[in-house]
């Protein structure tokens, strides 16, 4: 299996390097580069096309959330992981609005790093547990006992997947239905949980237990 192949931008040097140093002792991850800017961020994607980019909010020359934005347009393989020193749940759902897969406190210990890119690399969504905890509590407050309810069986099918790490296409193949109809109901699933992105839906199904059990994926009988 080949390594998993992860760019790093982050404008501060020693912070950067002890990234690098992190992820580079475990065999399973190849740095294939690293930048200071958000404008490199871009042009490095785009040129190397990594599974996983790192990225830093705050950065001269286009911050990390327009960087990411870019890089989804030109890369859009390339899964992004949110690596900050902010703790506002602001940032957290701007990154996530952007299409960010991951969202990592830069306080967090160097295993917490490692998890985030394998977790990422494998298309599923990590938060940092206390600010994942804080964005359930919040959706989970919302009117209605169980935010799920609305949702057709074959809604909670395309969620279920979705709560896997699988993609639209993968979606549509796993339940014998075009990308565009799939792209259809996720897109109602958002409009009816409230939510603004597929991390958030997947996150609240996992709350509720959609999507660990292969079986949420059968055709309805």
């Amino acid at each position: 299996m080949s390594p998993i192949r992860v760019l790093v931008v982050d404008d501060h040097p020693l912070f950067r390097q002890g990234v690098l140093f992190t992820l580079g002792r475990n065999p399973d991850i190849a740095v294939v580069g690293e930048g200071e800017n958000g404008r490199q961020a871009v042009e490095m994607s785009q040129f190397l096309h990594p599974d996983v980019l790192l990225l830093d909010i705050t950065m001269p020359e286009s911050d990390g959330l327009q960087a990411a934005a870019a890089v989804r347009r030109v890369s859009p393989d390339t899964h992004i992981v949110i690596l900050t020193a902010s703790e506002e749940g602001d940032d957290l759902m701007a990154a996530m609005k952007v299409g960010a897969q991951g969202y990592v406190v830069k306080g967090a210990g160097a295993g917490e790093i490692v998890t985030a890119v394998l977790a990422a690399s494998r298309g599923e969504a990590y938060i940092t547990p206390k600010m994942a905890g804080n964005l359930l509590r919040e959706m989970t407050q919302k009117p209605g006992n169980d935010p799920l309810a609305e949702l057709t069986e074959r809604e909670r099918q395309v969620l279920g997947l979705v709560a896997r790490g699988l993609s639209n296409k993968e979606v549509g193949a796993e339940l014998g239905l075009a990308e565009k109809t799939v792209k259809h109901y996720l897109t109602s699933v958002l409009q009816k949980l409230h939510v603004r992105s597929r991390v958030e839906a997947a996150l609240l199904a996992q709350r509720h237990g959609i999507g660990q059990d292969p079986q949420n994926s059968s055709d309805p009988r």
